[in-house]
């Protein structure tokens, strides 16, 4: 590895607007993790920092919802997901949150400073802003018709049928989600960050500097940003929950979140390490590395490092990590489906098995693209992996050397070639070692590089590397003639044992304890950290050393476990796909000769026309094979004159007369309509002469 003093790991603040799930952990908290406890383990100078993020629109939103406070809506799901990390063994230096006075106080001193070098423009402009809740509302709390492909539920900062990049007074009809009501655009100061004029240095600093070392996805996300060119972002909000904006002409307005969030960082680090933080974000000899998920790339890569450089004695992020998504079942992780795995829940159903997750999703890790988590994987990967190569092996050695040599470590006997068995044994051993050593080698260069799959992968492989020497040299066999040749066998397979304890302490953090107990080695762990320098196996325990009592180190998943939690799945999605398609109750009951005095027929629309002053009515000319009628339809949302002209209808067309706007309406459109809320024309299968009659 590099020459770096110390190291300032941080990993990204999640929002405190609900509990984390595992779409969270296998994203940035594991992998981040896994690479702190081997820099640990190297004896190397690390903090690693967390904390909540608490302020924004979605926060104040969260808690009308829930009829709280914003306070009271923060320290809720603060504690809840502090709890789930420490439960999970998350091992965080400090986990802070951004509601802080250290917090505060940093976030308006990077303001004031950026402020005061004149780089912040301050501009005036019309925002949405919703009359009945008094709020301006941020672009994700507008919604509208797409002007792309018309999905009428379409974002005001993207439609994510079609995919299209969008503003909100690009939408039509425009809503805001907090209230349902047309919001009206009103004018409002902010101040804004002037991105574009980093551009260049952007480019001279991550696109050349970071092309060869970081992941391909993010370099990538990165390059198309700046391909398109960067514009001044806003920094300010009209909100009461937040930053207060530290200037005379800021009352009422707040630090955006996305500008005070990653300054978090820095304020936990002062809370921690009040003496010293500045070594930790100001000294060239420090490697600060964010780890994230996608959805954070462009903060922490163009946004962040721009506001350290615009502060001008802060170090930029040597690298940053980020992981792709992870999806549940062959479906997208939803928390407003609730379709996800729950990381307390999960702690709840599967106590004391915190190791087994982790090792999953180390397995599956979405380090380049999106990955998919199914429980009959994770039970696979549990009982026919953790369980038959992990626990098998270590068990098996502690067994035997309990049944042989009473649980001591027995001499380490050269394997002179006497014999065609000893010449056999020391050609084994050989093997073993040598293939122990590149899985050692492999697996500390695929950390350094960030690539934790391959490296749980490599040390998974000591144990079935253990598991082959075993099975060629058989000790079991040799026990009735030759305990010289099972003792040297045993010294070298609890080697292995040790090592593999070592090996799993970043991944396994409870197995390594475990191996530790039945190793009987907790006074020999700060010994064993040369394994990390030395990059090769070490004599992990000495001949004549009293092991501990063997335990297992994993048991099966049984499959009533698994079912339970498919099944917890399938119950909220099968809500929601109801909330989503509401099924109307039936109306009340009625006879054949209600029905019959229904006159239905397929008629043609002649002619179509939009009706003056109403967005929702179309004038239609319909032939009915009977008349040629003037029928009004609130289809208008859905068609236009000219998709409709033309087509085949279905309607009543004994329907009493109803006058609208002035014009009398001859009939009714029959329609169905769809999960998005679209209607469609019921038609035949195939064309008919007007007039044609349902029944």
């Amino acid at each position: 590895m590099n020459t770096f003093k110390r190291y300032t790991i941080t990993a990204a603040l999640p929002y405190a607007n609900g509990p984390l799930h595992i779409g969270h952990i296998a994203g940035a908290y594991l992998p981040a993790d896994t690479y702190v406890r081997f820099l640990r383990l190297r004896g190397e100078d690390v903090v690693f920092i967390c904390g909540s993020d608490e302020h924004g629109v979605a926060i104040t939103i969260g808690s009308k919802k829930e009829g709280a406070t914003p306070r009271q809506f923060v320290d809720k799901y603060h504690q809840l997901m502090k709890k789930a990390f420490q439960d999970f063994d998350i091992s965080f230096d400090i986990y802070s949150r951004t509601s802080n006075p250290v917090h505060y106080e940093t976030a308006q001193e990077f303001f004031t400073t950026i402020y005061n070098k004149g780089l912040l423009n301050e501009e005036t402009s019309d925002q949405y802003y919703d009359e009945q809740e008094g709020i301006f509302l941020a672009d994700r709390y507008i919604i509208g018709t797409c002007p792309n492909c018309g999905h009428p539920n379409a974002y005001g900062d993207q439609c994510e049928k079609c995919g299209t990049s969008l503003s909100p007074r690009q939408l039509i009809n425009p809503r805001s989600t907090v209230s349902g009501k047309t919001p009206v655009l009103r004018p409002t100061k902010h101040w804004y960050f002037p991105l574009d004029k980093f551009e260049n240095w952007l480019k001279e600093w991550l696109i050349e500097g970071h092309k060869n070392d970081w992941k391909t996805n993010v370099y990538g996300q990165c390059k198309s940003w700046l391909d398109q060119g960067l514009q001044p972002r806003s920094i300010t909000r009209d909100l009461e929950w937040g930053i207060p904006v530290p200037l005379p002409e800021g009352k009422g307005k707040v630090l955006y979140v996305w500008f005070d969030a990653p300054i978090g960082y820095i304020s936990a680090t002062k809370e921690l390490r009040p003496n010293d933080w500045q070594k930790y974000w100001k000294d060239p000899e420090t490697r600060l590395i964010h780890f994230i998920g996608k959805d954070n790339i462009v903060f922490h890569c163009i946004i962040f490092p721009s506001m350290l450089k615009a502060t001008g004695d802060f170090i930029l992020p040597d690298n940053v990590p980020a992981n792709e998504f992870l999806n549940l079942e062959g479906d997208k992780i939803s928390t407003s489906r609730n379709h996800a795995v729950w990381l307390h829940e999960y702690l709840e159903d599967f106590p004391g098995r915190r190791d087994e997750l982790r090792y999953v999703l180390n397995s599956i890790a979405p380090e380049t693209k999106d990955a998919d988590f199914t429980w009959k994987d994770y039970q696979q990967k549990v009982n026919s992996e953790l369980v038959s190569i992990l626990g098998n092996f270590v068990n098996r050695v502690m067994v035997l050397t309990w049944k042989y040599f009473e649980g001591k470590v027995p001499s380490e006997h050269e394997l002179p070639g006497t014999d065609d068995r000893r010449t056999k044994i020391l050609a084994v051993y050989h093997q073993a070692h040598a293939d122990l050593n590149v899985s050692v080698n492999e697996m500390i260069q695929a950390l350094q590089g960030f690539r934790f799959r391959e490296a749980q992968f490599q040390m998974m492989n000591m144990a079935r590397i253990g598991n082959k020497f075993l099975a060629e040299t058989e000790p079991w066999k040799l026990a009735k003639e030759d305990m010289e040749a099972v003792g040297s066998i045993l010294n070298y397979a609890l080697t292995i044992v040790g090592n593999i304890g070592m090996a799993c302490e970043p991944f396994l953090p409870e197995a390594a304890a475990s191996i530790r107990r039945q190793l009987n080695a907790e006074a020999l762990r700060e010994s064993w950290k040369k394994f990390w320098h030395k990059e090769e196996l070490i004599q992990a325990v000495p001949q004549y050393h009293q092991l501990g009592k063997p335990e297992l180190l994993y048991k099966n998943v049984e499959d009533s476990e698994i079912e339970k939690q498919v099944e917890k799945l399938k119950k909220p999605k099968m809500e929601v796909i109801a909330s989503e398609n509401p099924v109307k109750p039936l109306k009340p009951e009625i006879v054949y000769d209600d029905f019959a005095k229904l006159d239905i027929r397929v008629g043609t629309v002649l002619t179509a026309e939009r009706m003056e002053k109403s967005d929702k009515l179309l004038k239609l000319t319909v032939d009915t094979g009977i008349d040629k009628r003037t029928v009004l339809s609130g289809i208008a949302k859905h068609y236009t004159p000219e998709e409709i002209t033309g087509k085949q209808v279905t309607l009543i067309v004994n329907l009493a007369p109803r006058k609208m706007m002035g014009i009398e309406s001859q009939g009714m459109i029959l329609m169905a309509e769809d999960r998005d809320g679209k209607l469609k024309l019921v038609l035949p299968s195939d064309e008919v002469k007007p007039g044609s009659t349902v029944s």
